[in-house]
């Protein structure tokens, strides 16, 4: 799979703090992504597996590279029950006419951002149950200060 750009759009807003509050800057947004179907994407992976104890693992692990190959690429991918994989990056602003905009130097830290489930990560049907906390630890005493400081000897 070849590698594509992240795309992104130029968003012009007013800076509401910082050293450029009050001033129309660009900043830089993700955009033109396309959703990667759950059954699709186990479809892709299960290309390459059969199951055994050993290779399910090699096949998540192959899921998870798969994955961040698609997220790589711009696109969102649905990992089933877990959530959703998707592209995320900062942008620092520039004031707009006074600095061109370079996404070499004003995008940065580019991610996979997690979008969870909430069917998967709200756990139910749990019960609780109360236990006595564990009784603390009571410091050792410490030697009598009342022989001067100085080891004692048998006669």
């Amino acid at each position: 799979m070849a590698n594509r750009p992240l795309a992104y759009t130029l968003t012009e807003r007013k800076a509401t703090f910082g050293a450029m509050a009050g001033k129309t800057v660009l900043q830089a947004r993700p955009t033109g992504r396309k959703r990667i179907d759950h059954r699709s994407f186990c479809d892709e992976v299960g290309h390459a597996t059969t199951f055994t104890g050993a290779e399910v693992e090699a096949v998540l692990r192959l899921a998870a590279e798969i994955a961040k190959l698609h997220v790589e690429n711009g696109d969102i991918v649905e990992f089933g029950d877990i959530g959703t994989l998707m592209p995320s990056f900062q942008s620092k602003i520039v004031e707009k006419g006074k600095t061109e905009f370079n996404p070499n130097i004003h995008i940065i830290k580019p991610v996979v951002r997690l979008s969870p489930s909430k069917k998967y990560f709200t756990l139910s049907g749990v019960s609780y149950e109360r236990v006595e906390a564990p009784a603390k630890k009571t410091a050792k005493p410490k030697p009598s200060s009342d022989s001067g400081g100085g080891a004692k000897t048998e006669p």
